[in-house]
Protein backbone atom coordinates (compact mmCIF):
# COMPACT_ATOMS: atom_id res chain seq x y z
CA UNK A 1 0.00 0.00 0.00
CA UNK A 2 1.24 3.49 -0.30
CA UNK A 3 0.19 5.00 2.88
CA UNK A 4 2.54 4.86 5.92
CA UNK A 5 2.04 4.29 9.45
CA UNK A 6 3.31 4.41 13.15
CA UNK A 7 3.64 0.94 14.56
CA UNK A 8 3.84 0.59 18.46
CA UNK A 9 0.87 2.49 19.34
CA UNK A 10 -3.07 2.32 18.01
CA UNK A 11 -3.51 2.17 13.96
CA UNK A 12 -5.83 4.60 13.07
CA UNK A 13 -9.03 3.92 11.69
CA UNK A 14 -8.60 6.21 8.47
CA UNK A 15 -5.46 4.42 7.24
CA UNK A 16 -5.88 2.83 4.19
CA UNK A 17 -8.01 -0.14 4.15
CA UNK A 18 -8.65 0.11 7.85
CA UNK A 19 -10.96 -3.28 7.97
CA UNK A 20 -7.28 -5.12 7.93
CA UNK A 21 -6.36 -3.32 11.34
CA UNK A 22 -7.57 -6.44 13.34
CA UNK A 23 -5.57 -8.41 11.90
CA UNK A 24 -2.44 -6.59 12.65
CA UNK A 25 -0.65 -8.55 15.49
CA UNK A 26 -0.06 -5.20 17.35
CA UNK A 27 -3.69 -4.88 17.81
CA UNK A 28 -3.56 -7.77 20.58
CA UNK A 29 -0.86 -6.48 22.51
CA UNK A 30 -1.96 -3.32 25.12
CA UNK A 31 1.38 -2.28 24.74
CA UNK A 32 1.10 -1.19 21.25
CA UNK A 33 -2.61 -0.49 21.37
CA UNK A 34 -3.25 2.93 22.93
CA UNK A 35 -2.57 6.24 21.16
CA UNK A 36 0.61 6.76 23.27
CA UNK A 37 1.83 2.83 22.78
CA UNK A 38 5.70 2.73 23.41
CA UNK A 39 6.24 6.39 22.79
CA UNK A 40 5.77 9.75 25.09
CA UNK A 41 4.17 12.96 24.29
CA UNK A 42 6.16 15.25 21.66
CA UNK A 43 8.72 12.93 21.39
CA UNK A 44 9.35 13.65 17.44
CA UNK A 45 8.03 11.32 14.52
CA UNK A 46 12.33 10.88 13.72
CA UNK A 47 12.04 8.65 16.98
CA UNK A 48 9.19 6.81 15.74
CA UNK A 49 9.31 3.25 14.09
CA UNK A 50 7.16 3.21 10.63
CA UNK A 51 6.08 0.87 8.35
CA UNK A 52 8.93 0.54 6.11
CA UNK A 53 7.63 1.50 2.44
CA UNK A 54 8.80 3.37 -0.21
CA UNK A 55 9.19 6.91 1.56
CA UNK A 56 11.86 5.38 4.52
CA UNK A 57 13.81 2.97 2.08
CA UNK A 58 14.47 6.27 -0.55
CA UNK A 59 14.47 8.66 2.28
CA UNK A 60 17.47 6.09 3.45
CA UNK A 61 19.31 5.74 -0.15
CA UNK A 62 19.85 9.13 0.14
CA UNK A 63 21.12 9.68 3.40
CA UNK A 64 23.63 6.93 2.30
CA UNK A 65 24.83 8.75 -0.65
CA UNK A 66 24.97 11.86 1.31
CA UNK A 67 23.17 13.85 -0.99
CA UNK A 68 23.44 17.82 -0.74
CA UNK A 69 19.64 17.61 -0.55
CA UNK A 70 18.48 20.15 2.32
CA UNK A 71 16.99 18.85 5.18
CA UNK A 72 13.48 19.64 4.50
CA UNK A 73 13.37 17.38 1.03
CA UNK A 74 14.67 15.02 3.08
CA UNK A 75 11.69 15.62 5.99
CA UNK A 76 9.54 15.63 2.68
CA UNK A 77 11.02 12.64 0.91
CA UNK A 78 10.58 10.33 4.39
CA UNK A 79 6.77 11.72 5.29
CA UNK A 80 5.21 12.07 2.66
CA UNK A 81 3.07 8.87 2.66
CA UNK A 82 1.75 9.32 6.39
CA UNK A 83 -1.40 10.36 5.28
CA UNK A 84 -2.92 9.71 8.96
CA UNK A 85 -0.42 12.53 10.16
CA UNK A 86 -0.59 15.12 7.79
CA UNK A 87 -3.76 14.96 6.17
CA UNK A 88 -6.49 13.93 8.97
CA UNK A 89 -3.85 14.52 12.47
CA UNK A 90 -3.25 11.64 13.51
CA UNK A 91 -0.05 11.35 15.60
CA UNK A 92 0.05 15.17 16.69
CA UNK A 93 0.06 14.10 19.67
CA UNK A 94 3.68 12.97 19.13
CA UNK A 95 4.99 15.73 17.21
CA UNK A 96 7.90 17.66 18.31
CA UNK A 97 9.46 20.84 16.86
CA UNK A 98 10.71 19.68 13.58
CA UNK A 99 7.81 18.01 12.93
CA UNK A 100 5.89 21.17 13.52
CA UNK A 101 7.73 23.06 11.07
CA UNK A 102 7.96 19.93 9.00
CA UNK A 103 4.27 19.34 8.56
CA UNK A 104 3.97 22.28 6.45
CA UNK A 105 6.56 21.47 3.84
CA UNK A 106 4.96 17.82 3.35
CA UNK A 107 1.18 19.22 3.24
CA UNK A 108 3.00 22.24 0.40
CA UNK A 109 4.58 19.16 -1.11
CA UNK A 110 1.51 16.71 -1.18
CA UNK A 111 -0.46 18.56 -4.04
CA UNK A 112 1.88 17.64 -6.20
CA UNK A 113 2.17 14.29 -5.39
CA UNK A 114 -0.87 11.21 -5.23
CA UNK A 115 -2.86 11.77 -8.15
CA UNK A 116 -1.49 15.43 -9.12
CA UNK A 117 0.06 14.16 -12.50
CA UNK A 118 -1.79 14.46 -16.26
CA UNK A 119 -1.19 12.13 -18.91
CA UNK A 120 1.00 14.71 -21.09
CA UNK A 121 2.65 14.12 -24.33
CA UNK A 122 6.62 15.36 -23.25
CA UNK A 123 9.97 15.30 -24.74
CA UNK A 124 12.05 13.21 -22.73
CA UNK A 125 15.29 14.58 -24.34
CA UNK A 126 13.92 17.96 -23.12
CA UNK A 127 13.45 16.83 -20.10
CA UNK A 128 16.50 15.46 -19.49
CA UNK A 129 18.20 18.57 -20.53
CA UNK A 130 16.59 20.75 -18.05
CA UNK A 131 16.44 18.11 -15.07
CA UNK A 132 20.01 16.74 -15.32
CA UNK A 133 22.07 19.53 -14.12
CA UNK A 134 20.18 19.43 -11.13
CA UNK A 135 19.89 15.96 -10.12
CA UNK A 136 23.99 16.11 -10.70
CA UNK A 137 23.89 19.27 -8.29
CA UNK A 138 21.90 17.44 -5.68
CA UNK A 139 22.19 13.63 -6.09
CA UNK A 140 25.42 13.64 -8.17
CA UNK A 141 26.74 11.38 -10.85
CA UNK A 142 25.81 8.07 -9.25
CA UNK A 143 23.58 6.96 -6.40
CA UNK A 144 24.21 3.31 -4.78
CA UNK A 145 21.09 1.89 -3.76
CA UNK A 146 21.75 -1.04 -0.65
Amino acid sequence: MGDTFIVGCKLPENIVYPEFNKLHPDMNDNRYNTEYGIYQPNCGLDNCYMAYGHDEYMYQVLKYNQTKLPEEALYIIRYHSLYPWHKYKEYIHLMDLKDIRGLEWVKLFNKYDLYSKENLEVDINKLMEYYKPIIQKYLGEYLYFY
